[in-house]
């Protein structure tokens, strides 16, 4: 059975006993301040568990893709070295919201086991909740109760609180869980050795591999729990596990979910699988993390250095570093992997074949971006070993090979490892230890990871202070935990209300009632939140900034400072709470605010069109921001935009607001009416079953959207582009302006054009501006000839100061010259000029000292100096530090007076 064929058995049992089969949620969630990514099969459902929304349906099944890397769920180390953890990964999973409960989600868990998917009875393990006495909590006699009609009892197992009981988070539904595991080891090894005594103790061959989760309580901000009204159940199967099960293999990764993406590997690479343990790691880990990383882009996660973009990050960065250390790969990889995977999904995903092209080329850039990082991190490295008395380069890595003098830049990846691999020359004669900040400082500001830091220094027999290193990683995360840490109170209620009613379309004005409240602490900051029965505030979604302004009632006035979505709860951020929560309220959106927010919402979608237009097809929206100030529009495009297309595509905004095309706004329309429509869709966006189509022109703008829009686009004024630029790899971004913000910049033009007129004295703004940088450029040359001038006469009287050492001509002195960049011509021109020149020169630039240091490159090896080395001592006297190469090298400092001093230990060095 094939795994495809193993995922649609699932979603055809369940479909069978009634359930509704729902599409995967997107694996980056947004609209939840609690999550990053979905890491749960339930994440989807959150709301419905909560009680903040009915469920639409009462059962229902899925398949849905999973990110698991960080905060509770870290299993990211693990990936790899081990058979059976992955970072990304499909939650087979099965709900009852108030509908059934403990006995058919076990026997329809043991019918679908054993029956549909036929494993073996006799390598089955179930386990159930014991109870805990501190919670007043008691043992689960009902679960045991129906597992005893379908398994026997030797098999039902007791878990503790740790291992089932399911809790979603601090706060919130929770309950017993009943797992379900399968002992997958040989006959002779499960006749060694009982199975149940290896359930829940990490061994590789006794997984879990189905939870059935029976929701029965709420936790509260103080721990204790209360029932809920409804009972629910939540199941969730790792795919993964259940194939591996299924198919009879000893790991995950030798299923047909994972065989394809490793074979492709072993094919490119020319490396084999099942031979070497730290290669099949960097094979298991590509084929893992591919996966990860393509489907947080598809869903619209850029890889970024914060939040869940930086986690994206993280995994792709582990990829690369894994094969370029253990696969011999200088070149990226992972992208030309993303076909085949895409290939895998397309029955179940066929969203990401069709936009694999995007991805390929976001991962590609990625991928170049941190092999340039490891070269960066690779020369660090290289500064700091020096200190053993070490030197692999010069002008960044000079690759000194046994049988060639010739110099390689690092930009050729195969040179760092000839650098790290073919030194043959170098012994190192005493051990040195690395300091973890600097261990530190290569992971944290060059993405170097620790692991790699001490491969590439064990082949130099120096070790890096690893303890050292974990002690300033933990107190890093110590300080980011405690910086997101979050004190949610309970909610009070004060009324019974269904989901609070949006009238934001048409009201900006309303009376309500606060249905519930509560107060939220973060970094010693206190929040006040309301929700309100309905509200005519816009809570930020879809780009779009959340409402602000007041409510009153007949004794108080209270400011709403933002307005959000958690999950769909549409949550106000007050300044403080009501003196009496009871009353009634008027709710007033600040009008300006909106208006000037919905000018901009509605030019986003003006603009997107205009980019396909000009641009092609191909453009697609990656993420935008939209607030009463400015918008701003990340699009997929591959390189920066020409002047020319940015004037085209802002004019042609400008002629669709000068059309003044009304407003078409069409709410509860079907998906796939919408879909026929020809609205487009976002990729990583979750719709429901009905949607908000918004259309500028049939035949020009067609979007599904929930944010605010203008009545017809001549309110919107005026459109300006002010800024292009690169957002990440194959993503562009465009500020601009609109309505008063627009005219203000256009103003603002004409009075900086007037002013300047009025300076020059000039009817001629740009003849004037012409002549100018014309006399600019004659006094450069002046300027030049009087430097150039100034600097040979500087050289002739250094000539006359070479003192001939043996084997070396010596040159030492302070020298006048404007500025670093003089003083390094001075000195290379002297180099070239000077036969075996070694030459020390200080001089004061901005009130501050500085010391350069050049020799001849024969010198370096013929006698054994080292600038790099030589201006490190020598900077000590002006009470300062620098480096560089071993023929040329700067420092600077705090203590001019020093100079002197500087210059007479050079002398004694060179003696």
């Amino acid at each position: 059975m094939t795994s495809s064929e193993i995922r649609q058995q699932f979603l055809d049992f369940f479909a069978s006993k009634g359930h509704q089969i729902v599409p995967s949620a997107p694996i980056v969630v947004k609209n939840d301040p609690t999550l990053m990514f979905t890491n749960a099969g339930m994440n989807q459902f959150k709301d419905l568990f909560l009680g903040n929304e009915e469920a639409k349906y009462s059962r229902v099944a899925d398949t849905q893709k999973c990110l698991r890397v960080s905060g509770k769920h870290n299993d990211l180390e693990e990936v790899g070295v081990d058979t059976y953890h992955h970072t990304m990964f499909e939650m087979l999973g099965n709900w009852s919201f108030g509908d059934y409960f403990k006995k058919e989600a076990i026997e329809w868990a043991w019918e679908l086991l054993t029956e549909v998917y036929k494993l073996p009875k006799d390598r089955l393990y179930v386990t159930v909740f014991e109870g805990d006495a501190g919670e007043n909590l008691a043992f689960d006699e009902e679960a045991k109760g129906e597992w005893k009609k379908w398994i026997a009892e030797d098999r039902i197992l007791n878990g503790n609180k740790k291992d089932n009981f399911w809790e979603m988070g601090e706060t919130g539904p929770c309950g017993p869980c009943s797992e379900i595991h399968i002992d997958l080891r040989s006959e002779a090894e499960r006749n060694q050795v009982d199975g149940a005594s290896l359930v829940n103790n990490d061994h590789p061959q006794v997984i879990e591999i189905w939870n059935l989760v029976f929701m029965e309580f709420n936790r509260k901000a103080d721990s204790s729990l209360e029932p809920l009204p409804a009972k629910h159940v939540d199941t969730g199967m790792g795919f993964e596990r259940l194939c591996r099960a299924i198919e009879a293999k000893s790991s995950n990764y030798d299923t047909d979910v994972f065989q394809p993406l490793i074979q492709f590997v072993v094919k490119e690479t020319g490396k084999a699988y099942g031979q070497d343990e730290k290669t099949d790691i960097a094979l298991r880990v590509l084929a893992d993390h591919v996966r990860t990383i393509s489907f947080a882009i598809l869903d619209g996660q850029l890889p970024s250095n914060n939040g869940a973009g930086y986690v994206i990050r993280r995994i792709l960065r582990r990829a690369v570093r894994y094969y370029f250390s253990f696969l011999d790969r200088k070149e990226p990889l992972l992208h030309l992997m993303i076909p085949t995977l895409a290939e895998g999904f397309v029955e179940i995903f066929p969203e990401l074949k069709a936009k694999q092209d995007f991805v390929r080329q976001v991962v590609k850039e990625e991928e170049t971006s941190f092999l340039r990082t490891l070269e960066a991190g690779l020369n660090l490295i290289n500064q700091e070993i020096t200190e053993y008395g070490i030197n692999l380069t010069t002008n960044l890595f000079e690759i000194k090979n046994s049988t060639s003098d010739a110099i390689s830049p690092i930009g050729d990846l195969n040179s760092i490892s000839a650098g790290l691999h073919q030194i043959e020359d170098i012994i190192i004669k005493n051990p040195g230890l690395l300091s973890a900040e600097f261990a530190f400082k290569l992971y944290d500001t060059c993405g170097f990871p620790i692991d790699l830091t001490e491969l590439v220094l064990s082949e130099y027999n120096i070790e890096v202070d690893t303890a050292g290193f974990q002690a300033l990683l933990q107190e890093q995360k110590d300080r980011s935990r405690k910086a997101t840490a979050m004190e949610t109170g309970d909610w009070t209620e004060l009324f019974k209300a269904e989901a609070t009613q949006f009238i934001g379309y048409d009201e900006l004005e309303s009376e309500v009632r606060i249905a519930r409240m509560r107060k939220v602490k973060q970094k010693n900051k206190e929040q006040f939140q309301l929700v309100f029965d309905r509200t005519p505030f816009y809570a930020e979604s879809g780009g779009q900034v959340g409402d602000t302004g007041v409510i009153e009632s007949a004794n108080e006035r209270i400011k709403i400072i933002d307005t959000q979505k958690e999950n769909n709860l549409i949550v106000h951020i007050a300044e403080r709470f009501p003196e009496n929560p009871e009353a009634s309220f008027n709710a007033r959106v600040d009008q300006n605010k909106r208006k000037e927010t919905a000018a901009n919402h509605s030019a986003t979608h003006l603009l997107h069109a205009a980019l396909r237009e000009v641009l092609g097809d191909h453009v697609e929206q990656k993420g935008s921001l939209v607030n009463e100030n400015y918008l701003r529009f990340d699009f997929s495009h591959f390189k920066g935009m020409e002047a020319n297309e940015i004037k085209a595509v802002e004019r042609r905004v400008n002629e669709k607001i000068r059309e003044n095309i009304a407003l078409d706004e069409r709410r509860s329309v079907p998906i796939e009416e919408a879909k026929q429509m020809g609205a487009m869709a976002l990729f990583g966006e979750k719709y429901g079953d009905e949607v908000r189509v918004i259309t500028f022109d049939p035949n020009y703008s067609r979007e599904l959207c929930g944010g605010t829009h203008v009545s017809a686009t001549g309110v919107i004024g005026l459109f300006k582009i002010t800024s292009e630029s690169s957002v990440a790899a194959g993503v562009r971004r465009i500020e601009a302006i609109t309505a008063t913000a627009a005219e203000n910049l256009m103003e603002e033009y004409e009075g900086t054009i007037q002013s300047l007129k009025d300076l020059l004295k000039a009817k001629d703004l740009q003849k004037s501006v012409e002549k100018l940088m014309e006399e600019k450029a004659e006094l450069e040359k002046k300027l030049q000839s009087f430097e150039a001038e100034k600097t040979a006469a500087i050289k002739t009287s250094l000539k006359n100061q070479v003192e001939q050492r043996d084997g070396y001509s010596l040159l030492l002195g302070k020298v006048e010259v404007p500025n670093a960049e003089q003083l390094k011509n001075l000195s290379f021109q002297l180099k070239n000029e000077i036969p075996n020149l070694v030459a020390v020169f200080g001089a004061i630039l901005n009130d501050k000292p500085m010391l350069s240091v050049i020799l001849d490159e024969s010198l370096v090896e013929a006698k054994g100096f080292h600038a790099g080395n030589t201006v490190k001592e020598l900077a000590k006297e002006i009470k300062g530090g620098g480096g560089g190469q071993p023929f040329y090298a700067t420092a600077g400092g705090n203590d001019a007076s020093g100079l002197d001093a500087a210059l007479a230990k050079a002398k004694t060095l060179f003696s």
